[in-house]
Order: structure tokens, then sequence, then C-alpha cells
């Protein structure tokens, strides 16, 4: 499987493979969308610096540049498939997270931070595992207007893509295209994860609601 992985951050299908992981995982959080960024990452930061050594440019490793855009332009695709189908889903989906505690909660969250003016939810929450599923169909439930939504979901894909491609290219850069360097990288990954969904769980005070 690791060999598997390592063939395709070498290939240029890696960036369809990636769009297609992070489009998806708004609905399936179990997809290892960030996984497959911080190999990419890692494998051409590893790549070249190897190849700076020996003169040359690396033609079959993904551009950390161009790998950034992709995966934050996907993160904001699906964000806005989640919330175009939530919005449309009815009173089905109304009742849905109506029986949810954690979907009433986001959207409580969401609610209020939206009529504050601020929407840094979005953004910490697209770190914790899940949350972006929660915040984008939140969000279209609560027929919140697009250009309250967009904005901070740019915002989210843009520090996710930003945060997991520069974990991998410095993870690469300071210990080689290894395992080790993937594995440290989605260490910082998850600790971030856990950091969000703390933050995002956290009770609404009585005085914000």
């Amino acid at each position: 499987m690791l060999e598997s992985v390592g063939a395709l951050t070498a290939s240029p299908w890696i960036y369809a493979v990636v769009a297609a992981s992070v489009v998806l995982d708004v609905f399936l959080p179990v997809l290892p969308s960030g996984v497959l960024v911080i190999a990419a990452a890692t494998a051409a930061a590893g790549s070249t610096t190897a190849a700076g050594a020996a003169g040359r440019v690396p033609q079959d490793v993904p551009d950390i540049l161009a790998l950034m855009v992709c995966a934050a332009a996907a993160s904001v695709l699906g964000d806005l498939v989640a919330y175009r189908l939530a919005w449309r889903g009815g009173d089905r989906l109304d009742r849905a997270i109506a029986r949810s505690r954690r979907l009433t909660t986001a959207q409580e969250r969401l609610g209020t931070a939206l009529t504050r003016g601020g929407g840094a939810l979005f953004v910490i929450a697209r770190f914790a595992p899940a949350g972006r599923s929660v915040v984008s169909l939140g969000a279209g439930a609560a027929h919140r207007k697009v250009m309250e939504f967009l904005p901070w979901s740019a915002l989210a894909a843009v520090a996710w893509a930003g945060y997991s491609v520069g974990l991998g290219y410095f993870g690469g850069q300071w210990l080689g295209a290894t395992w080790l360097a993937t594995a440290v990288s989605l260490l910082a990954l998850f600790a971030a994860g856990a950091a969000a969904a703390f933050v995002v769980r956290r009770p609404v005070p009585a005085s914000a609601r």
C-alpha cells in the first residue's frame, strides 16, 4: 500500500486524485484527503532537495503551488456542493439536523458567529474531524446567504491547504521524502484537528445565544 501511494505522488494524476478526495470528504470524512496532500507535498520537497543538489529540476513530482491551489479549490467546491444540497434538503434534512445534537449546536454557533459579523468558526472547523461537513451542511440547512458562507469557506480552504502542504513540504525538507517525514507531518495535522474539535465542541455560552 505504501508503494502504491508513493507511486501515485509521482504521477500527474495526483492532482485529480487529491481534488476528488477533497471534494468528496465533505460527505465522507473518512477519506484520506489530508494524508494525500501531505504525502504529495513531502514527495515534492524531498525530490526537489535531491534534484537541487544534482543541478536539475524534477518533472515527475507535484508542484507545491499547484498542489495547494488544487486542494483549496476542491475544498471550496465541496463546501458549496454540500451547502446547496443542504439548502434544498427540505423538511427531511431539517428533521435529521434536529435529531443530531452536534449539528444543532453547530448551527447555533454558526448563527452566533455570522450575527456578530465573523466566521472564524468556518476556519477552525475546517481542521476538525467532520467539522467541515457540519458547518457546510448547517449553513445550507439554515439558509444562510451564500455571501455569508463563501468568503469564509474560501479562507478556511486556503488555511487548511496551506497548512497541510506546508507541513508536508517542510517535513520533506528537513527529513527527506520518507515515511517518517509524512508521519511527523500527519501528527501535526491531527494535533491541529484535535485542538479545532475542542474549540468547535465547546458549549455555546448562554449570553452569546
